[in-house]
């Protein structure tokens, strides 16, 4: 939805990408139950990723279970001590859904612990070599809880990539259904589009991904994804 066009870039330039769902989306149905329909989404999100070349891992939380507390941090940890990212691309911190929030901040600060030798996790991947530089993507439709604009710090041209992100998101039958019954609407890859339309718009692009450096120290402060990116 909101940050794959850019992906698909980073892939053209050579550089490897992980996509991870936090949870498998065992809430997200009212036609299987949690186990059948986690197993659904988890081959529908990989489905998407390998239409693009990309690796695909679940972190395995539940839906509407995704707190910010110590367990759920170090699992977020593991998670990017064995991927070992260089850059890291999550939700923002202000959007519609808990589960998008908490994700944020567990990101945020399992990128802080995960150079740490002596923050442990349970697993045995390595340890990273520094703080990857830290990026938030839009909230959903561009607004906070209170229908307040988030502008993009930057936006990423997209245009050529819109057929594929199309693609990519299509992957995913079951969220069409589940968003039917559940949000009232039967048109996502649509909106996808649109809103994509409208982050291009800011800087003239016919569509664009919108993102929101974070630098507080002690983070990375350049700006390397704009850099990979071609400035």
């Amino acid at each position: 939805m909101l940050a794959a066009g850019t992906l698909m870039r980073l892939l053209e330039k050579g550089h490897q990408v992980t996509i991870c769902t936090m949870t498998a989306g065992d809430c997200g149905s009212t036609e299987y139950e949690p186990d059948e329909i986690a197993r659904i989404r988890r081959a529908e999100a990989k489905a998407g990723a390998d239409l693009i070349g990309a690796d695909y891992v679940c972190a395995e939380f539940k839906d509407l279970a995704i707190f910010n507390e110590d367990a759920a941090r170090r699992k977020v940890t593991e998670v990017l001590r064995q991927v070992q990212p260089d850059i890291v691309i999550t939700a923002s911190p202000v959007d519609y859904h808990c589960d998008h929030e908490a994700t944020s901040v567990l990101v945020r600060d399992a990128c802080f612990g995960a150079p740490a030798p002596n923050y442990r996790t349970g697993g045995d991947a390595p340890i990273l070599r520094a703080i990857p530089h830290l990026y938030y993507c839009d909230p959903v439709e561009g607004l906070d809880r209170d229908g307040n604009g988030i502008r993009p710090e930057f936006v990423v041209d997209v245009t050529a990539r819109m057929e594929r992100k199309s693609a990519m998101l299509a992957c995913h039958v079951s969220q069409r259904n589940w968003l039917r019954t559940h949000h009232g609407m039967d048109n996502y890859i649509e909106t996808m589009q649109a809103w994509s339309a409208t982050r291009g718009a800011v800087k003239g692009f016919a569509f664009g991904e919108g993102f929101r450096q974070y630098r507080c120290h002690p983070y990375p402060t350049s700006p390397r994804l704009q850099e990979l990116l071609g400035g």
